[in-house]
């Protein structure tokens, strides 16, 4: 029987390098934008937990969270190489794990913070998030 396209060992690659782009473009530019506009991120997020108890801890999360950023895409990036040059799917695998933590994270502080539509919106990337583990962990 024929294989299709999706299920081919190609469609498997493609998916594969496509999950690692996306996450390297969404995880560097969010946490670039983090890194770059600190100051500005970090008084907007003061005023949106200070009614948490996360409030003292608001600096702290910021820093977390945008290394937590930096090296999903980083390693996210580094995966499209080794794809690519080897066809190596490991480092692209912890690239989108470390994502799916991060996208946790930010999933947690939404909900604290009782922004139930900003929750609601890291939905859809969680679930590419584990769809992406499914594909490259296979």
């Amino acid at each position: 029987m024929e294989e299709t396209f999706v299920l081919s060992a190609t469609g498997l690659h493609y998916s594969r390098i496509a999950l690692a782009s996306f996450f390297a473009i969404l995880f560097l530019q969010s946490g670039l934008d983090k890194a770059i506009n600190f100051r500005e991120n970090l008084s907007w997020l003061v005023g949106h937990f200070k009614e948490t108890f996360l409030s003292g801890l608001v600096p702290l999360l910021l820093i977390s969270i945008t290394l937590s950023e930096l090296a999903s895409g980083i390693i996210s990036a580094y995966g499209i190489v080794e794809l690519v040059l080897h066809n190596n799917h490991h480092v692209a695998f912890w690239g989108v794990a470390f994502g799916g933590l991060s996208l946790v994270f930010l999933f947690f502080g939404q909900r604290i913070a009782k922004d139930y539509a900003g929750a609601g919106g890291l939905v859809s990337y969680f679930i590419a998030a584990v769809l992406g583990l499914l594909i490259l962990g296979y």
